[in-house]
């Protein structure tokens, strides 16, 4: 399943290859990466730095990189700076930026590269291994903006194992997501499942099972699981469920007999951040699955990032689900 999967996430990429800027140019294994999303014709692939500097840093690597396919814009020296700039600035002055600010803002890799993203000049973008998450995601909430006002961003995990695939959400963004920010979260995951041809079966977690114990914390997970349903009566949903309970067919059956899900959920909610970054990193490390992401929903347009513990592989991948993520399947 693994091989398979990862090897359908390429494939699905090259039938529709697309323009992705890669904004840490000077990281190795940004540069590795890059030698192999061409090769593979994932994408076609702009660089953000001095061009010197990162054609060095690859000849030191000993890297092959077919520099006709791979295009590098100095963010300080590109005559784009001067247009993006301004339009910064249009879209911040309310927030107090003034037009020196936003000038000395576009000199930064990651804003440049989301106001290409923004201005069409490029169809998405794959940042994070140098900063941490919330400066990774900082331009792109400041610039591309989410799907609707007050529609939740949200990062999810792909785990692939051997013999399945499961989304995690929200292992990234949101620290303590109120009933309606995991509608959203739900909502998103279900239709992200569905863009890779995955059926989704969506459970809610907690640590009760239908009413196993009392807290505000399990009516949280209780009232968004009735928002889903009357939202979306179409998807499979069920909570609050113990994780046991949402992937153990046998532990289901006990448990909670008469759930859709049947202990076969591939779409875990979690009640909260806490939960959610432990439980991927621990499946990553004990269970030997692949995690991939965190990929962002609820943007308006394809902006994710990789951890800053990623290796070259795992922004391969992630620039191939940004390519897939710029077309309606």
């Amino acid at each position: 399943m693994m091989k398979h999967f990862i090897n359908y996430l390429h494939s699905l990429a090259r039938k529709n290859a697309k323009h992705i800027v890669l904004p840490e140019g000077n990281e190795p294994r940004v540069l590795q990466a890059t030698q192999e999303i061409l090769e593979k014709k994932i994408a076609r692939i702009t660089l953000l730095g001095n061009e010197t500097e990162i054609k060095n840093l690859a000849k030191k690597l000993k890297l092959k990189i077919d520099w006709k396919q791979a295009q590098i814009i100095d963010p300080l020296k590109s005559p784009l700076k001067e247009k993006y700039a301004k339009e910064y600035y249009e879209l911040r002055k309310n927030k107090g930026v003034t037009e020196k600010q936003a000038k000395e803002t576009m000199k930064q890799n990651n804003y440049f590269g989301t106001m290409m993203i923004q201005l069409n000049d490029a169809d998405g973008l794959v940042t994070g291994t140098q900063h941490p998450t919330s400066e990774s995601i900082r331009p792109a909430l400041e610039i591309i903006k989410t799907k609707e006002k007050f529609h939740k961003v949200s990062g999810i995990f792909f785990m692939v194992f051997e013999k399945r695939v499961i989304l995690f959400a929200d292992a990234a963004i949101t620290i303590d997501p109120n009933a309606h920010d995991l509608v959203d979260i739900a909502i998103d995951t279900a239709e992200t499942a569905k863009r890779f041809k995955i059926e989704p079966k969506v459970a809610l977690l907690s640590f009760s099972t239908k009413g196993s114990a009392k807290h505000p914390f399990i009516d949280k997970v209780r009232e968004a699981v009735a928002m889903i349903n009357y939202q979306r009566p179409d998807l499979m949903v069920d909570g609050e469920l113990q994780v046991d309970a949402a992937i153990v067919p046998g532990v289901a059956a006990r448990k909670c007999p008469t759930s859709p899900l049947k202990g076969e959920a591939n779409v875990l909610i979690f009640p909260d951040l806490e939960a959610a970054n432990i439980a991927y990193k621990l499946v990553e490390r004990l269970a030997k699955a692949k995690a991939i992401g965190p990929l962002l929903q609820g943007l308006k347009k394809p902006i994710n990032k990789v951890s800053r513990g990623c290796n070259y592989q795992d922004i391969v991948n992630v620039t191939a689900f940004t390519v897939c993520e710029c077309y309606e399947p």
